[in-house]
């Protein structure tokens, strides 16, 4: 049996928490959100496609959470703009309604992790999140 010093008794450091974009025009439904997934990520929100952009170029994020419906751009075109500059990060869309064309648009332009209809539960969305950020890992080598 092997003594451990007090160096190696210390707890090892904890680990980041992986970043997360939340994109939502509401701010209540953005607190919501946010309130949720703090716990478990690193959250940055952003109230319109334009402001979440302009986060994008400025940090690296893991998943990003976009609403469909906002003013002044929605959600499904900033994700499908995200595909195409960060091709790892993971992309999730919350709607209010899904309807056939809308989701082969979203599998063919933005290849959507996930979509989640409001009211969206929450653990789901944690659940979804922590996969998610899951797959960027292993799709991005662990960047």
């Amino acid at each position: 049996m092997r003594r451990m010093n007090a160096a190696e008794a210390k707890p090892a450091p904890k680990a980041t928490k992986d970043t997360v974009l939340v994109v939502d025009d509401e701010q209540t439904m953005l607190d919501v959100l946010m309130t949720a997934l703090s716990p478990h990520f690193d959250v940055v929100t952003a109230t319109s496609a334009r402001e979440a952009e302009f986060i994008l170029h400025k940090r690296q994020f893991k998943v990003v959470i976009a609403d469909h419906l906002m003013p002044g751009g929605n959600g499904m075109g900033l994700l499908v703009r995200a595909r195409e500059e960060y091709p790892h990060m993971q992309r999730i869309l919350v709607t209010g309604y899904m309807k056939p064309e809308m989701l082969m648009r979203s599998v063919n332009e933005a290849a959507l992790f996930r979509y989640l209809l409001k009211p969206v539960s929450l653990p789901e969305l944690i659940k979804v999140v922590q996969d998610a950020a899951q797959v960027h890992d292993a799709s991005a080598g662990g960047r």
